[in-house]
């Protein structure tokens, strides 16, 4: 069903935001997994977590945001019911796999400021593939057993979708049996998902701030903070949105709550998320300035090589 129960004036305002939203997503994102691939002086562990963050929210908006343009474009409401069943598992696959993913970055930054001296041999580069290609497992294996337990229910009612995506509690209303187990599944799932990485970003948190407050200098201290506190930012917005709408074995709220809040980890997440983590960043501030530079001057080497070619075809040709 998408926005289409609302207004017309209010439908064109929600089109514009998610344009703009997904265009910023993709542009800013893109510049830095671009960057983060291309710079050596970013080929940090903090770095390499920041690519792999920058590719999910990649993925996780485009998984949702273009089929809801289309909709507002075409006025096509409809998804098959493979469509809906690939579109759930690549959405739970990415959420879990990012809920997991910033439970690792917690671990990151405490072995980076409580054990310095032993960071670089922990945290080399076979840790982070091992942590990163963990996480993608880990959200797929869940994802599957839920997009399975869900589309093997009977659906033999209405096929209308209070969402602007196939998400498992909208798709339950559709049921045509008693669905309270797989509302179990879901809450223990993602009680799982959710609950276990908050643990560790809390007690990794507790350490780190008692190793910053043993800093005798204010801007080591300010530094450590500036750090850890982006990465809490985004995890507070994006944990407390996902238990909020996950973690209820009823449903009180309506569905137009539901998709608002749908919203936040959707898009607005994924578009703030370049902002609080990287471009904020000094180093990586610098490094997107000296990729830009080499860019326009190799284009002003070609065309001055170009121009260089017809002037000399000119004289031999004359």
């Amino acid at each position: 069903m998408g926005f289409s129960d609302l207004s017309p004036p209010l439908q064109g305002t929600i089109f514009t935001f998610f344009l703009c939203a997904y265009i910023f997503t993709l542009v800013s994102n893109g510049l830095i997994i671009l960057t983060i691939s291309l710079e050596s002086i970013l080929q940090k562990p903090m770095y390499f977590f920041l690519r792999n963050l920058s590719v999910h929210e990649l993925c996780f908006t485009t998984v949702t945001v273009p089929k809801l343009l289309q909709a507002f474009i075409s006025k096509d409401l409809s998804i098959s019911f493979l469509a809906c069943a690939i579109q759930m598992f690549i959405f739970f696959t990415i959420g879990v796999s990012e809920c997991v993913f910033l439970g690792f970055m917690a671990f990151d930054r405490y072995m980076a400021i409580c054990h310095p001296l032993r960071y670089t041999s922990v945290m080399n580069t076979k840790m982070c593939y091992q942590l990163s290609v963990g996480s993608w497992v880990i959200g797929s294996f869940v994802s599957l057993g839920q997009t399975s337990f869900v589309f093997s229910l009977p659906y033999c009612g209405s096929n209308r979708i209070a969402h602007f995506f196939c998400d498992i509690p909208p798709l339950l209303k559709l049921a045509c049996t008693n669905t309270f187990i797989n509302e179990l599944s879901v809450f223990i799932a993602c009680m799982c998902a959710t609950v276990i990485p908050t643990v560790l970003i809390i007690c990794s948190y507790i350490n780190i701030l008692t190793s910053i407050f043993q800093l005798h200098s204010a801007e080591s201290r300010y530094k450590a903070f500036s750090t850890c506190g982006s990465h809490l930012v985004s995890v507070v917005i994006f944990y407390g949105t996902a238990m909020f709408v996950h973690l209820r074995l009823d449903n009180p709220f309506s569905s137009y709550n539901d998709r608002m809040l749908a919203l936040s980890y959707c898009v607005i997440i994924p578009t703030i998320n370049p902002m609080i983590y990287s471009l904020k960043n000094k180093e990586m501030k610098a490094a997107i300035r000296k990729l830009s530079h080499k860019h326009f001057r190799f284009q002003g080497l070609n065309k001055q090589k170009n121009y260089n070619n017809k002037c000399y075809s000119g004289i031999k040709s004359k």
